[in-house]
């Protein structure tokens, strides 16, 4: 996965905010350094983990406003528990590995000649369909090999 600078991050996470007309908050930048830091999605429990000074009713409104300003994204795990994660124009493109058994999400991040093959069949897909493909995203469910 390719990420940016860190100083590059907390500019466009406050452009982006800017234009939303929010504010980019001690607290909202302090989610952004977690998520950043770990370079994986986190649940909200992973987060208080790893700052208990944040206020729970707080993260969570901070994280609606950030996935509203499309800085964060969402990952619903199959236990329905949500994951964040910093948005793919901030990271780079990727996908998840979710273990259907822990609930555990990986990225992953699928070799440059496959992910184009992905494009073009999925891209194909959508024709078929009478939909417009604006991007993709692919969760593969299975088992960790904690779990197997």
């Amino acid at each position: 996965m390719v990420s940016h600078a860190h100083s590059d991050i907390h500019g466009e996470v406050a452009e982006r905010l800017r234009v939303a007309g929010q504010r980019y908050t001690t607290k909202r930048r302090t989610i952004i350094d977690l998520l950043a830091g770990v370079g994986q999605p986190m649940s909200i429990a992973d987060l208080l983990e790893r700052r208990s000074d944040l206020p729970q009713s707080s993260l969570y409104r901070n994280l609606v406003v950030l996935e509203e300003s499309g800085v964060v994204s969402k990952v619903v795990t199959t236990g329905d528990q949500a994951r964040y994660e910093l948005a793919e124009h901030l990271t780079g493109h990727h996908h998840h590995l979710l273990c259907s058994s822990c609930g555990a999400v990986r990225d992953v991040v699928v070799p440059d000649a496959l992910e184009h093959e992905l494009d073009n069949a999925l891209g194909k897909l959508a024709k078929r369909e009478g939909f417009t493909l604006d991007r993709h995203r692919l969760d593969l469910i299975g088992r960790c090999s904690s779990c197997q």
